[in-house]
């Protein structure tokens, strides 16, 4: 039976070297946040640039909701792959992160399909009631997951995704003896989900671990 690979930093440069390219300001944006010390850590890893990337060009995705935004990498990748009459709409409350996203996202020249607004997500999710979207990208503060989940699945039309990061939480959630408030939290949420007759959903090990679902 066949095992995944343990993708060593040797493995990955591999990888790296022969698969998709990173668009010079996405690059760009993995290089400021490196400035940021500690934080940096909100940023999503490049192979989760490519899966988003693959997806969105493989489903024909033109409409996508984006819930937390940091200095802009997962939007600019999104918006890259989008086609041009394509729009993202990104959720963050940080006012001063999301001015640096906005000058990476004018550098790039994708400014026009962005457009990004700046509340509590759970506010904005709100007032977007009346919006139906192909995707919808979660990756906001933990505690309100499952919040999240169930008000983009009312913004989603059928057979559209919702794609959550950091669901495996640095391997905690597999560790029963860790009893954080935030891992129990993604543990409870990764359960909810998993048994969710709405969806149909898979875990897949980039990053921090991302779960993919699919609304039936």
């Amino acid at each position: 039976m066949g095992e995944n690979l343990d993708i060593t930093e040797k493995l990955q440069n591999y990888i790296n070297d022969f698969g998709l390219k990173l668009n010079p300001i996405q690059q760009e944006i993995i290089e400021y946040n490196k400035t940021l010390g500690d934080i940096k850590r909100m940023q999503i890893d490049p192979t989760q640039c490519h899966f988003l990337h693959l997806i969105i060009k493989v489903t024909n995705i033109k409409n996508v909701l984006e819930i937390g935004t940091f200095t802009g990498l997962s939007a600019l990748s999104i918006s890259l792959a989008l086609p041009d009459d394509g729009k993202l709409i990104a959720l963050d409350k940080n006012e001063e992160t999301n001015k640096i996203a906005l000058g990476f996202f004018k550098k790039a020249k994708q400014d026009h399909k962005i457009k990004t607004i700046i509340k509590p997500a759970l506010k904005s999710l709100d007032e977007l009631k009346k919006n139906k979207f192909d995707m919808v990208f979660i990756d906001a503060d933990k505690i309100n997951y499952k919040e999240y989940y169930e008000k983009s699945l009312r913004l989603l039309n059928k057979g559209g995704l919702i794609i959550v990061d950091n669901v495996l939480w640095h391997g905690e959630v597999a560790d029963e003896k860790n009893n954080k408030k935030l891992t129990i939290n993604i543990r409870e949420f990764n359960k909810f989900v998993s048994e969710d007759n709405r969806v149909e959903q898979i875990i897949i090990p980039l990053g921090d671990g991302m779960t993919v679902c699919r609304i039936l």
